[in-house]
Order: structure tokens, then C-alpha cells, then sequence
């Protein structure tokens, strides 16, 4: 597979997989590993539901909030499925903000996976 974009689509969809299809089997396996349990971390520790706050309170923290969370790719999609029912006590839970924190660092991990993939195929890494 050659072309950049679909290296970069996939692997930022599933975090691991622009390495394994470039046949990297060590750094995609943990790469999918360490992110995909972050995740999971993020799902069990309430972080689906962080930040308790909206656009209008704060534009900046939203946006870079919602940024970092897009870059779960599959994830994402599987975030948003979830946070339509936040339990009423979520807020009140120990590990409310680690696991926001969790779900924002898996997605900007899976960023950096996705262009190191690129990196790969550009022959810019070996």
C-alpha cells in the first residue's frame, strides 16, 4: 500500500494499524496496546464525560478537549455513542478528571502514531 493518505486514514482510525500493514510488528502491536488500554482506562474512569463544562464557558479548553479526543479514531466514534447518557453522579467520581486526561493523551498518541506511520512509508524513518 502506497498511497500516504490511506496509510495516515488507517492508522489514525485504528491505532496500530499503519504499522502492522507496513509489517512493523513490534511498534504496532504496542502502539495499539498501550492506546487502546488508555482508552479503555478513560472508558471505566468516567472520562467520557469530561469536561462537565460547554462551548460558551470555555471556547479554548473545549475545542482542544474535542481535538484530542478525535484523535482515538475508532474511539471517537465509540465516545460519542456513549456520552449521550452520563450517569448523574459521574462528576463526583474519584477518577472523573484522570480519565478525561486518559482519553485526551490516547488521541494525541494516536496522532503522533498516525504520522509516524507516514514517516515510514515516506521513507523519512527506517
Amino acid at each position: 500500500m502506497n498511497n500516504l493518505f490511506t496509510i495516515g486514514l488507517i492508522s489514525w482510525f485504528l491505532p496500530g494499524a499503519g504499522h502492522l500493514i507496513q509489517r512493523r510488528w513490534k511498534s504496532g502491536i504496542i502502539l495499539a496496546v498501550v492506546i487502546w488500554a488508555m482508552f479503555i482506562i478513560a472508558l471505566i474512569s468516567g472520562g467520557l464525560y469530561y469536561p462537565g463544562f460547554e462551548f460558551k464557558d470555555g471556547a479554548l479548553l473545549y475545542l482542544l478537549n474535542i481535538f484530542a479526543r478525535m484523535g482515538n479514531g475508532l474511539g471517537t466514534v465509540i465516545s460519542f455513542l456513549l456520552f449521550k447518557t452520563p450517569p448523574q453522579n459521574v462528576a463526583a467520581w474519584s477518577t472523573f478528571e484522570y480519565g478525561g486526561r486518559f482519553l485526551e493523551v490516547a488521541g494525541l498518541l494516536n496522532y503522533l502514531a498516525a504520522f509516524d506511520a507516514v514517516d515510514f512509508q515516506t521513507g523519512r524513518k527506517k
